[in-house]
C-alpha cells in the first residue's frame, strides 16, 4: 500500500504506535488501521504480535484462585478427583490440583488472543471482569522503545579497538 506514497516509510514511527494503540482500544480492524497508516494490514498484525506485552496475574480466576483455569470452574461440583485425601470435602473448583488430575479439565482461552487482534485491548469485558489468566496488550510506548533497542543493537557494528582490526587484517591472505 505504501508504493502509492512519496518516500521511503518502511519503519512505523512512534506517532503510528500511538494511533495504533488508541483504535485497538475502540476496537478497529487491521485493515481500517493499515488504511490510515497507508500500510499493508500485515504489518500492523506483526507489529501488535511482536510487541504486545504480556499481563500474566496467577490471582485472576474463581475467588483468586491462582491455580486452577478449567472453563468448568464456575459450575463444577466434583470433590476429591486426585484422590490424594482421604476425607477431601473441597470441590475441585477451588483445587489448585485440578489441572492435573481431572479427565474434563478444558483450559480457559481467549478467542481474541488466538486470531485477530491478537491483544486485549478494545475487549468489552474490560480488564477486571475477565477471567483469563493470561492477557497481552498492545501498549505503544513500550513497542517504541522495545522497536527502537532494537534497530539500535542491529545497527552499532563489531566492537574491536585499533589494534585487534589491524591484527585480524594482517592475518586475512591477501
Amino acid at each position: 500500500m505504501s508504493k502509492y506514497i512519496p518516500g521511503n516509510h518502511k519503519h512505523l514511527t512512534a506517532a503510528d504506535r500511538l494511533y495504533i494503540e488508541r483504535q485497538l482500544n475502540v476496537g478497529s480492524s487491521f485493515k481500517d488501521i493499515a488504511r490510515y497508516l497507508c500500510k499493508d494490514p500485515s504489518t500492523i498484525s506483526k507489529e501488535i504480535r511482536a510487541h504486545r506485552l504480556s499481563d500474566f496475574y496467577p490471582g485472576r480466576g474463581l475467588f483468586l484462585n491462582a491455580k486452577n483455569f478449567c472453563i468448568h470452574r464456575f459450575h463444577c461440583q466434583k470433590k476429591n478427583v486426585c484422590g490424594k485425601i482421604i476425607l477431601c470435602d473441597i470441590k475441585c473448583a477451588s483445587c489448585p490440583s485440578c489441572n492435573q488430575h481431572c479427565k474434563d479439565f478444558v483450559k480457559e482461552r481467549c478467542q481474541r488472543l488466538d486470531r485477530a487482534p491478537y491483544v486485549c485491548n478494545g475487549c468489552d469485558k474490560g480488564h477486571a471482569r475477565c477471567t483469563i489468566p493470561h492477557k497481552y496488550h498492545y501498549d505503544a510506548l513500550f513497542a517504541d522503545r522495545r522497536y527502537r533497542e532494537t534497530l539500535r543493537d542491529s545497527r552499532s557494528g563489531i566492537n574491536l579497538s585499533r589494534e585487534n582490526l589491524h591484527a585480524l587484517m594482517q592475518s586475512l591472505p591477501l
